[in-house]
């Protein structure tokens, strides 16, 4: 299989990423320099409201918008009486050593300005509430079982969430400086969320200074291979306080590349903390890398066999952040060269204008109709013009397996996260049912964004959860219609016809009404006088005024416009217009 990143910033408004595999697009990212973009920076904040009831701050973090943090994304050490000092609390980080130098060996000669930093920590490399398994487990041997084969209870660990928190007003008071990062940008009116576990990740490594131990990311499944990436991370020694998390990329490097990329994160740290001794809030800490830099980081791996950049400034940042952290690996970054554009030579155009319709084909018949609203994405799987010479059941069998990795797919291309309804074909086997939910998660393995599917339910229906970062592909490149507002759909000539008829009535008897001028869509206007002249007519005679309607195709189709004057030419006050019609 072939595999290939795509970089195209000839438009500096725009940087877009592709990633193809056979000829296939399978991700896609999109960033514009016109978008704020602040997931996974880091910021010095101040307290200005607490919400008891949503047990939630929002903060103020120096760009505009406050920020939402709650308290299911306090760290304890908030929790102690007196309040918390991220500044002190990081100085006892560097209190340790890290493979026999201390952190005071990282002196100020060898710093550098951090140039790369959190994407959305890798998603699986977040530590785990209590209870909810042992992926990120410190490095020691398994614990001995309890009788009855249980595993004894363990004990609470230092940055680990307690299973009972105190109310956030008793945590932070207004005026308070907290310390959080950006997980999750804000989408409409929202500001963004608000954490104060702080991530970090590097090329193989994630620094997480609340964890406070060592870990392996979740989806490193082998055992073996998890005791020993546990094993080498203890035998670098990293400083008391300090949590590191091996990542996926990370599974295959030997000790001397975690070395130096978790040497790497230490320096970039330590820029963090003397910046945070050194400002008062609201201001920012630290600003995550551009586009291009976080995807060569979070995305590039063995299997990827070439980089085609077609700017000449960014195929310089790349080559000088490959040459940094993969310096094996800088020979695949290559300059694009031909005159014709990186992603029509690849036939990508056509491919990204799809991914916002509606309505997807599948390859043998068959479409997945998508639908996104503000509570949820319903993904709804049509058997359209598909044929299979076997039984209904396993028609839908079949359909419903392909639908399954076209969903994967699409959610990875448009981004869409929160609650995903998936409504599949009916089907009456268990063992169909069950596969086409193993396929769906099979699928959704290769997703960063986390992911959560339930078992199908009694009405057929599979839902899920994807993890939502930034707001979908089609929120960042499209805007609400303005004539419809969003809606997708507009009243029928006939419907707004029906209501002008409706305002004359109520503007007709306005006293001192003389004359009433009606400005509408051109199309509503013919309809007026073709199949409403008699209605008109007689309200003229009944009501002793005079009706003017003006059409015009420059009006959008629910634009209504009534003017009222007396027998003095005088306007007279009329606002009895129902919601939802377009003003002048």
């Amino acid at each position: 299989m072939k595999k290939e990143m795509l970089i195209n910033v000839s438009q500096p408004e725009e940087c877009r990423i592709a990633i193809v595999e056979d000829g296939i697009l399978e991700e896609f990212y999109l960033e514009r320099t016109s978008q704020d973009n602040y997931v996974g920076n880091i910021y010095k904040g101040v307290v200005v409201n607490l919400e008891p009831s949503i047990q939630a701050a929002f903060v103020d973090f120096g760009v505009g918008k406050n920020g939402f943090l709650h308290i299911s994304d306090v760290e304890p050490q908030y929790f102690r009486q007196g309040g918390y000092d991220p500044a002190e609390q990081l100085d006892d980080d560097f209190g340790g050593s890290y493979g026999g130098a201390s952190a005071a060996d990282f002196s100020d000669d060898d710093e550098e300005e951090p140039s790369n930093s959190a994407d959305d920590d890798d998603d699986d490399d977040e530590p785990q509430e209590d209870g909810e398994g042992d992926d990120e487990a410190p490095a020691k041997a398994p614990a001995a079982r309890g009788r009855g084969g249980r595993r004894p209870q363990r004990r609470q660990r230092p940055g680990m969430r307690p299973r009972v928190k105190p109310p956030i007003q008793e945590i932070f008071k207004r005026g308070d400086e907290v310390l959080v990062q950006v997980i999750k940008e804000g989408i409409g009116s929202k500001g963004p969320t608000l954490s104060t576990y702080i991530s970090i990740p590097g090329r193989y490594l994630v620094l997480m200074p609340a964890l406070g131990r060592v870990g392996v990311s979740r989806k490193i499944e082998d055992d073996q291979v998890r005791r020993r990436l546990r094993s080498t991370l203890l035998e670098l020694s990293p400083p008391k306080g300090l949590g590191f998390i091996v990542r996926t990329a990370g599974q295959e490097r030997n000790k001397k590349e975690l070395s130096r990329d978790m040497a790497y994160l230490l320096r970039l740290w330590k820029v963090i903390v003397r910046r945070l001794k050194n400002t008062t809030g609201p201001c920012d800490i630290y600003e995550e890398s551009d586009m291009i830099i976080r995807t060569i980081r979070d995305i590039f791996s063995s299997d990827v066999d070439s980089i085609y950049v077609d700017s000449e400034s960014a195929y310089e940042r790349a080559k000088e952040f490959l040459q940094l952290v993969m310096p094996r690996h800088v020979n695949r970054l290559k300059k694009y060269e031909s005159r014709d554009p990186l992603f029509h030579k690849y036939r990508l155009d056509e491919e990204i204008a799809r991914i916002n319709q509606r309505e997807v084909p599948l390859r043998r018949g068959g479409s997945i109709v998508i639908d996104q609203t503000e509570a949820l994405v319903a993904i709804d799987v049509n058997s359209g013009n598909f044929r299979y010479d076997g039984t209904a059941e396993e028609a839908a069998y079949q359909l419903n397996m392909m639908a399954a990795k076209e969903i994967a797919r699409q959610l990875r291309l448009r981004d869409l996260g929160g609650v995903v309804v998936n409504d599949f074909i009916d089907m009456r086997r268990e063992k169909h049912r069950r596969n086409v939910e193993r396929a769906l998660r099979d699928s959704v393995k290769r997703d960063r964004a986390r992911t959560k599917i339930l078992k199908t339910s009694p009405f057929g229906l599979i839902e899920m959860t994807r993890q939502r970062i930034r707001p979908s592909l089609k929120r960042s490149v499209f805007k609400d219609c303005p004539c419809c507002k969003g809606r997708g759909v507009v009243k029928s000539a006939e419907s707004m016809a029906i209501e002008v008829v409706r305002m004359l009535l109520a503007a007709a008897h306005h006293d001192g009404a003389s004359h009433v001028t009606i400005r509408v869509n051109d199309e509503v206007a013919t309809y007026l006088n073709n199949k409403k002249r008699r209605e008109l007519a007689q309200i003229e005679e009944d009501t002793n005024i005079v009706v003017q309607i003006y059409g015009s195709e420059s009006y959008y189709p629910e634009h209504l416009e009534v003017e009222c004057l007396d027998s003095d030419g005088r306007r007279l006050h009329f606002d009895d217009r129902p919601a939802g019609g377009s003003g002048r």
